[in-house]
C-alpha cells in the first residue's frame, strides 16, 4: 500500500498569517505613537553614517510602514498593497516550502533589501555627512541638528515582498496573473516588469519620488539568488 497523503494547501498558512498580523499591529502602533514617540523613526532604517542609525533597524524596518500623508491624512495603501501581495504570492511559496524555509527566505530578502538600501544611501548621504562633521568641528549644534534631520529613513516590507514575487515567478513562470485585475500576463513577464520599473526609478528618480527603489531591487536579487541555489539541481520544481 502507498502511504501517500494529500495535504490541502492552506489559503492562510501560519507564517503568512503571523507576518500580516505583526505588520498590521506595528502599523496601528505607529498611528497612535508616532506623534509622541516618533515610533516610525525608531523602527525605520537610517543611513549608516547618521547618528540616528541603529543596527536593529536592519530588521525592524521591514515590519513598519508609512502612516501619514504630508497633509496629515492616514496613508494605508502602503501596508495594504504589501500585505495583499505577500498573501497572494507568499501563501503559495509557504505551502510548497513549508513554514521554516519560507520564513528564512522572507527575512533573508528583507535583510538583502536593507543592505542594498544602505549601500546606496551611504553614497547619497555622504555629502551631508561631511557637512555634519564640519559643523561639529566648529561647534555649530544648530547646523548639526538641521543636517541630521535631512537623513530620511526607509520603512516597509516591499523589499522582502519583492523577493517573494521573484521567487514565485522563478518557480511558476507561466502562471497567468491578472494585471490591474483585467489583463492576463504570465508571472515571469509581470514580475520582470516590476523589477524593470524599480530599476528605471532608481536610476532616474522623478521629482518627489520617495520610493526606495534599490531596496526593492536588493530584495529581488536576494530572492532570485536563494531560490536559484535551492533549485539548481532540482528542475522538477518549476511549474
Amino acid at each position: 500500500m502507498s502511504d501517500f497523503r494529500y495535504t490541502r494547501p492552506s489559503s492562510f498558512p501560519p507564517v503568512i498569517k503571523n507576518l500580516i498580523i505583526i505588520n498590521v499591529l506595528v502599523w496601528v502602533a505607529q498611528l497612535f505613537f508616532d506623534h509622541e514617540y516618533d515610533l516610525s523613526g525608531k523602527l525605520g532604517l537610517y543611513p549608516i553614517q547618521s547618528s540616528l542609525f541603529r543596527p536593529y533597524q536592519i530588521a525592524t524596518h521591514m515590519f513598519a510602514h508609512a502612516t501619514y500623508m504630508p497633509d496629515g491624512s492616514i496613508f494605508f495603501w502602503h501596508i495594504v498593497f504589501n500585505m495583499f501581495t505577500l498573501w497572494m504570492f507568499g501563501r503559495i511559496l509557504e505551502n510548497v516550502w513549508g513554514p521554516k524555509r519560507f520564513l528564512f527566505f522572507y527575512l533573508a530578502c528583507g535583510v538583502g533589501s536593507a543592505i542594498a538600501h544602505m549601500t546606496v544611501s551611504y553614497f547619497e548621504f555622504q555629502p551631508i555627512a561631511n557637512l555634519i562633521e564640519q559643523a561639529k568641528q566648529i561647534g555649530n549644534t544648530d547646523a548639526v541638528n538641521f543636517l541630521e534631520s535631512r537623513a530620511g529613513y526607509a520603512v516597509g516590507a516591499s523589499g522582502a515582498v519583492m523577493g517573494v514575487m521573484v521567487a514565485f515567478a522563478f518557480l511558476f513562470p507561466n502562471t497567468e496573473l491578472l494585471l490591474f485585475f483585467a489583463i492576463p500576463v504570465k508571472a515571469k513577464w509581470a514580475i520582470l516588469g516590476f523589477v524593470a520599473l524599480d530599476l528605471f526609478g532608481g536610476i532616474n528618480p522623478g521629482q518627489g519620488d520617495n520610493v526606495a527603489h534599490f531596496a526593492h531591487l536588493g530584495g529581488a536579487i536576494t530572492g532570485f539568488i536563494i531560490v536559484w541555489i535551492w533549485n539548481r539541481s532540482n528542475r522538477r520544481t518549476f511549474y
